[in-house]
């Protein structure tokens, strides 16, 4: 169980997979399916994160445009910058940052570093049941 106090490092997974933004959308694709994921940080050669791709984009951006995977890159991709939220930050900060932008992933960032990343799976896995249909319909889309 958690309260207001638990931040995103205590929620997050750590460590994550990123892709770079020089990588093609096919090696991103099996990247995610090696890992079983559906999402990936872009990270640019410095390591730092330049946006997020997920398996939607794959099929939206480059499958159902009929554009060759391998030579798409992630970068390419990539929409705006990224939304992320601070490894300090509390739940309610995490909560309130994935219903304001709709969101159901967050890059966790230390500084410039992405430390881990936070879904809404971790944040309603640890909270008390009422809360959770808090966290759920908040990120229901219309």
């Amino acid at each position: 169980m958690t309260n207001a106090t638990t931040t995103a490092r205590a929620l997050m997974t750590a460590d994550p997979v990123c892709v770079r933004a020089s990588d093609t959308a096919h090696d991103a694709a099996q990247t995610m399916a090696r890992e079983q994921l559906g999402s990936l940080p872009i990270c640019g050669e410095d390591g730092r994160l330049t946006g997020m791709l997920t398996d939607r984009d794959l099929v939206v951006k480059v499958l159902a445009e009929g554009k060759d995977p391998r030579a798409v890159h992630a970068g390419e991709l990539a929409q705006g910058e990224a939304v992320t939220i601070g490894a300090d930050d509390d739940v309610t900060e995490i909560l309130q940052t994935m219903a304001q932008h709709r969101v159901r992933r967050l890059p966790v960032i230390d500084g410039h570093e992405l430390v881990g990343i936070v879904a809404q799976a971790d944040v309603a896995r640890a909270m008390p049941n009422p809360d959770t249909g808090v966290l759920v319909e908040a990120l229901s889309y219309d």
